[in-house]
């Protein structure tokens, strides 16, 4: 046997059989596919065991792989329906390490098209698990075959794997489109609902066929629920596309359609409809009244997966709708008793969501009756609840907070406890009054914290947020703690911590250095590297230093960074690496969708800025390094219509003298080939063209991107204007099945683009300040220019508007929560920060007050005259 059975496993009685295989004996055990006569049963087996060992994470080597595979071919010579079976599967999981699998093509085809249906649905799958573009074309006919198969397990696997196939072979798999919609006529519901999904997919690159498919199919009513619901979501989509109006929806036949069904006899199709209107953006109360009517009626059903669905769907479009949502909280109350805990726990939070401020104790006391009860996944629901409480009702934060507090005590995973640090923090954040008790919490949690991350990101906000509370000494303890206690990566983060004390805090800094020259003789590297960096700039007590190395790091790119050390590295060592050369960039907060997904397994991207999407791209460039440090990258902006022949959106690059604008140009024409593309620009006075770099083909439907450099005016006041656009080419006419130009002569033609500017947003990069107050006395001095004058806001009406307005003006970062008003208030002061292009820094105050209109004093102090009279001028 290839397992070991340990004494103590035997006196504990039934245990997993295959918990102690070991990789090398069960690949030995694969010699015994060679006996003759094969022995099915013991073959079994031994596939059982090399499935389990690969589904529980253990790797095979491209060799041992290849050995396997070749072993399992020898059992095809078995006539046993399970054992061939097991064979398919091996297959398939072998299918991605593997080589040579394609000499079992034959083998696999006469199994898909023989008389053995046992056989047949299985083989398809495994043929279209090892196959590529090549040899998909020699079974293409069987495919074809096997999709309007009569036998519903056959039809099913090939539709299912034509899906997959999509993906890599998607020219081969539009052919088969036809047998596709027979399939779609089928009797049978899964056969109907797989068909759907792979027309949808071979289309889903041409609107217009996609909506005449939809179109069809809303006319003639289908018999699979499943298919019913895709057909919701496309639906759904093509409306999102579309971005109609409230009062156009109710005339539209989508939406129409997507209405009826919620008249459908199917329960499903019904839910499904309803979730569908009520995550649509664009509604009003008529639209949306129906669609509530039947999640308030599933509230009370006898189901309970109904009652889930329908909470759980109220639950997230409590913020969006919460008059709608509001309507239903009779039903919800009801629910908070409900004997499934999961209901129960939506139930409560969308109430929390949506209730009255003077509900807030009553409902947090039912569920602190049961939250130990139910899974992290519900209890990050709660959490998220309490996040939105927050904001909604500021009063209420001591409550929540000794609540969140009470559950970071309590065993959960890390992302459970990830989302109560992240819900603490924005409470701090958010409101200032919550900033002493929120750190006081968080420190008590970091004493016993099991995960790493999270005490760095806590040791983080306390070295940020600690200075500027009313006692900071109080935290020093804590975080020292930590230097003491806990592993290398938390002790770095800790010295780092308590330098942000001592750059801060005069009164404590003799403590710090105490401290810190303790830390010096750490046993980790990292630690005593940063504990004598930070304690050598602490000893020079020159606040300019503090200001730049410890208090205010600059936010460089990481992946720029490691760029750009990999580049020096590969180039001239001899000179000292000059890390002004990194982009600064903001931080990019993560969006959180909640889309409907209709054919997808792609994983979620790590977020990036737009400095390092781009980095790439601009890399290509012949000489863009000339043009010195990138200062930032703008979010792209259409300048044609998303239906016309030809779509180009444009990202403008700010350097610190120069701009370079990107043009994406797409080709929407199948029966055109666009030569020499390029963007011609009509500059402003100053502005000067340094290069053009066109795009030397442009196919159907391939993207493809052109560049212009333009240098900026010498007179900064002069770098906002508006840019004329023109997009030229030469025309080819071409065969639209092949791309083939019919022949070498073409024509030029042009197309006339949306006037393109440039702001002053745009040639600031945003900075935040952890201390404003601060830094605004310090540039209180001659280096500092200060600008003032007031302005009466006529185009806003409330003083949050007027905040939002200047912040998108100016395209500063918001410092102290000044971007938020409270409540009730006539007087306010917007607080923020920049940096413009060439490193001149820029800070802003604007007191606003509220009396027939907004009336603003801006102050502006900045490095350059010339930019704090572009700022005063912008608002102007």
């Amino acid at each position: 046997m290839a397992f070991r059975r340990e004494k103590d496993d035997e006196e504990e009685g039934s245990t997993n059989i295959y918990q102690n295989l070991e990789k090398t004996s069960v690949l030995q055990e694969t010699r015994a596919f060679n006996d003759t006569p094969v022995n099915p049963r013991k073959c079994i087996h031994i596939l059982t065991k090399i499935l389990y060992l690969i589904n529980q994470g253990e790797q095979l080597g491209t060799r041992e792989a290849t050995l396997c595979f070749f072993a399992m071919t020898k059992l095809f010579q078995s006539k046993d329906v399970v054992l061939r079976r097991m064979v398919y599967l091996g297959i398939k999981e072998l299918s991605s390490t593997a080589e040579d699998l394609i000499i079992v093509t034959s083998s696999l085809t006469k199994d898909m098209t023989g008389k053995e249906d046992l056989y047949r649905a299985a083989a398809i799958r495994t043929l279209c698990s090892i196959t590529d573009n090549t040899t998909l074309q020699t079974v293409e006919r069987y495919m074809k075959q096997c999709i309007v198969d009569k036998n519903v397990a056959v039809s099913c696997a090939a539709l299912v794997s034509s899906l997959r196939l999509g993906t890599t072979a998607g020219d081969v798999v539009k052919r088969w489109a036809n047998e596709a919609q027979e399939a779609l006529n089928s009797d049978h519901i899964m056969v109907q609902y797989h068909a759907l999904g792979l027309l949808y997919h071979i289309r889903k690159s041409d609107r217009l066929a996609v909506t005449k498919l939809v179109n069809k199919l809303t006319r003639n009513s289908m018999k699979s629920p499943y298919a019913v619901c895709m057909l919701i979501r496309i639906a759904c989509k093509l409306i999102e596309e579309e971005d109609i109006s409230a009062d156009e929806m109710s005339e539209s036949p989508m939406f129409t359609f997507i209405e009826s069904c919620l008249r459908h006899k199917s329960e499903m199709v019904i839910y499904e409809a309803a979730h569908a209107i009520v995550n649509l953006k664009n509604t009003n109360a008529r639209v949306l009244s129906p669609a509530f009517s039947i999640l308030q009626l599933f509230c009370s059903s006898p189901k309970a997966t109904l009652r889930f669905a329908a909470v759980r769907t109220l639950n997230k479009v409590a913020m969006t709708h919460p008059a709608a949502v509001t309507t239903c909280n009779l039903d919800l109350e009801g629910l908070i008793a409900d004997s499934n805990r999961s209901v129960a726990t939506l139930a409560i939070t969308t109430l929390l969501k949506t209730g009255a401020e003077s509900s807030v104790e009553r409902l947090m006391k039912q569920i602190s009756s049961f939250v130990a009860e139910i899974s992290d996944e519900f209890k990050i629901v709660v959490v998220q609840a309490i996040c939105s409480l927050c904001s909604k009702y500021p009063r209420k934060h001591t409550v929540l907070m000794n609540f969140l507090s009470g559950m970071l005590r309590e065993e959960g995973g890390l992302e459970y406890k990830t989302s109560i640090v992240d819900t603490i923090i924005t409470i701090i954040e958010e409101n200032a009054d919550a900033k002493e008790s929120g750190l006081s919490h968080l420190c008590e949690f970091i004493e016993d914290c099991e995960h790493i991350s999270l005490a760095v990101r806590i040791l983080h906000l306390l070295g940020k947020e600690g200075p500027f509370a009313n006692t900071p000494s109080k935290y020093i303890r804590f975080i020292y703690n930590r230097v003491i206690l806990e592993s290398p990566v938390v002790r770095a983060a800790a010295v780092a911590a308590l330098a942000q004390f001592g750059a801060s805090c005069p009164s404590l800094l003799n403590n710090i250095l105490v401290l810190l020259s303790r830390c010096q003789m750490d046993p980790d590297d990292e630690v005593r590297d940063r504990a004598t960096y930070y304690l050598h700039i602490l000893q020079t007590k020159n606040q300019e230093l503090y200001k730049h190395y410890i208090v205010e790091r600059e936010n460089c790119s990481v992946g720029l960074l490691e760029k750009a050390l990999q580049d020096h590295l590969n180039g001239d060592c001899s000179q000292s690496f000059d890390m002004s050369i990194v982009p600064k960039t903001t931080i990019v907060k993560e969006e959180i969708k909640d889309e409907a997904m209709l054919i997808t397994n792609t994983p979620r991207l790590p977020k990036i800025t737009p400095e390092e999407e781009s980095a790439t791209r601009l890399a290509q460039i012949p000489g863009i390094q000339a043009l010195g440090t990138l200062h930032r990258t703008t979010r792209p902006i259409q300048l044609t219509e998303s239906e016309t022949e030809y779509t180009v959106q444009c990202v403008k690059h700010i350097f610190p003298s120069h701009i370079v604008f990107q043009f994406d140009c797409l080709n929407t024409l199948s029966d055109q080939l666009l030569e020499n593309v390029r963007v011609e620009l009509t500059l402003p006075e100053g502005f000067i063209i340094r290069d053009l770099i066109p795009c030397s083909k442009l196919l159907y439907k391939d993207l493809q991107t052109t560049f212009v450099i333009v240098e900026f005016p010498q007179d900064v006041n002069s770098s906002a204007a508006t840019f004329g656009a023109t997009l030229r080419f030469v025309v080819k006419d071409c065969d639209p099945s092949t791309g083939i130009p019919d022949s070498d002569d073409g024509y030029d033609d042009e197309y006339m683009l949306e006037d393109l500017e440039i702001t002053v947003a745009d040639q600031i990069q945003q900075t935040k300040k952890s201390n404003f107050q601060a830094v605004w006395d310090a540039a209180d001095t001659e280096e500092w220019v200060e600008a003032e004058d007031t302005y009466s806001l006529s185009a806003v009406e409330t003083l949050q508007d007027a905040v939002n307005t200047i912040i998108k003006f100016l395209g500063l970062g918001p410092a102290n929560l000044s971007e938020k008003v409270p409540e009730g208030v006539a007087t306010h002061t917007l607080l923020c920060s920049g940096t413009f292009r060439g490193g001149a820094e820029i800070l802003v105050r604007a007191k606003l007050a509220l009396s027939e209109g907004v009336t603003m004093q801006l102050t502006v102090r900045t490095t350059d005259s010339d930019v704090a009279e572009l700022v005063t001028s912008a608002i102007g």
